[in-house]
């Protein structure tokens, strides 16, 4: 593959680690887990691998100022912040939601001292570009970041993450994880592809159907492998996604994530949080359940982060 552009500050690579107990009560296959929630950067989580990447772009052609958009509890924009201040750079974050006291992962960014300007989750796009426009008329050299790093440099990162994998010497069955934005579950069909992974990757999707998810991510897959110089077309019926947990909607934990998350932590002490990996858990947990994955197969849940929303004011009843 290609060598792009690529600064080092993860703590990589991550751990897998197996899951006895949890295994033992689902009692289906073999579980482990991959703990990108301990990439290091502000409390870590997947998107620090692909701020690698989108860091060393924007580095690369002479950026001040880092912009992304994301949810109030967004861990992106967590961890493209504390990248930010990481090199010395501005950041500005546009949050969908209402100006509101800071816990979670809006206390960190506001500890880690970034403008926040707030939108609504329709006019976002919009009020994104707007805030590029503005900084870039007033001369602070700004380096967009899309929605999630989803972007074939952020996805690249995913590509590398599936070569660490293989390299630890696993090779399961089966790779379960969230997807939303796509580069992740982009970066790891693509892995799968150009490394040659013979197991299944499957997306659990957060919040978009399973067409529009396929769609996006078998584009973003097959942008990315041409980056990195191997260039193959993935067809959206590649892309494995499952859309059956998208509950009461985005951001919004219910039976099926608080069931998980009580799980993985009194059998594991294992830590999920209520948006993403709480809601993918629990979609692997209930195709356990069904009996989906075939009889002596290893399943591997990849953790990616979040766990600082557990401590945002709008998810104190996940206990209750």
């Amino acid at each position: 593959m290609n060598q792009i552009p690529r600064l080092r500050f993860a703590h990589l690579p991550t751990p897998v680690e197996p899951l006895p107990r949890l295994s033992a009560t689902l009692g289906g296959p073999p579980l482990l887990v991959k703990r990108d929630d301990q990439t290091g950067l502000a409390l870590g989580g997947n998107k620090t691998r692909k701020l690698e990447f989108l860091l060393a772009e924007a580095v690369a052609n002479g950026a001040r100022t880092l912009i992304t958009a994301g949810a109030a509890q967004s861990n992106h924009c967590r961890q493209t912040a504390a990248a930010a201040r990481r090199y010395g750079l501005d950041c500005i974050l546009v949050l969908s939601g209402e100006p509101q006291p800071p816990s979670g992962n809006l206390l960190l960014d506001q500890l880690l001292g970034v403008e926040i300007l707030w939108t609504t989750r329709q006019q976002r796009d919009a009020d994104l570009q707007a805030a590029f426009q503005a900084a870039w008329d007033a001369g602070r050299r700004p380096y967009l970041i899309p929605y999630g790093g989803s972007s074939p440099a952020g996805a690249a990162g995913y590509v590398y993450a599936m070569q660490e994998l293989l390299e630890q010497g696993l090779h399961p069955d089966w790779i379960v994880f969230a997807s939303s934005s796509g580069g992740t579950h982009a970066g790891l069909a693509a892995g799968k592809r150009l490394l040659g992974y013979s197991g299944q990757v499957l997306g659990i999707s957060i919040d978009e159907p399973q067409d529009v998810l396929q769609q996006r991510v078998a584009e973003l897959a097959t942008r990315t492998t041409d980056l990195l110089g191997q260039p193959v077309t993935l067809q959206p019926q590649e892309i494995l996604a499952h859309a059956e947990y998208l509950g009461a909607g985005y951001g919004i934990p219910d039976t099926l994530e608080k069931e998980a998350m009580a799980l993985f932590a009194r059998q594991e002490g294992l830590l999920l949080d209520p948006v993403y990996t709480g809601r993918a858990a629990g979609g692997m947990i209930d195709l356990i359940r069904q009996g989906f994955f075939p009889r002596g197969s290893t399943v591997l849940f990849w953790h990616t982060g979040g766990a600082p929303a557990l401590f945002a004011d709008r998810y104190r009843t996940i206990v209750e």
